[in-house]
């Protein structure tokens, strides 16, 4: 069976190094913890009767704490794959 073109021999050089795979996986839990930090930070401002400026000082504390602990989380998972 022929290999159609394109499809050539990747070399060393264009591998992502070490570094690259953890601050990847940082970086992806970051976004991915701060997007779940804004719905679950929200509603539970809501439910706590915050309006205005304390809603948005809660949701702010609760992305930075849930997008900082899934973004270590993520990175250490990556350095660990490395």
């Amino acid at each position: 069976m022929p290999v159609p073109s394109g499809y050539a021999a990747q070399q060393a050089g264009n591998q992502p190094t070490c570094f690259t795979k953890i601050r990847m996986g940082l970086m992806m839990g970051a976004m991915i913890g701060g997007a779940t930090g804004i719905l679950l930070g929200g509603f539970m401002g809501f439910r706590m009767g915050l309006r205005g400026r304390e809603l948005l000082l809660q949701t702010g504390k609760t992305v930075a704490q849930s997008g900082g602990s899934f973004g270590v989380f993520m990175g250490v998972a990556q350095g660990l794959r490395c």
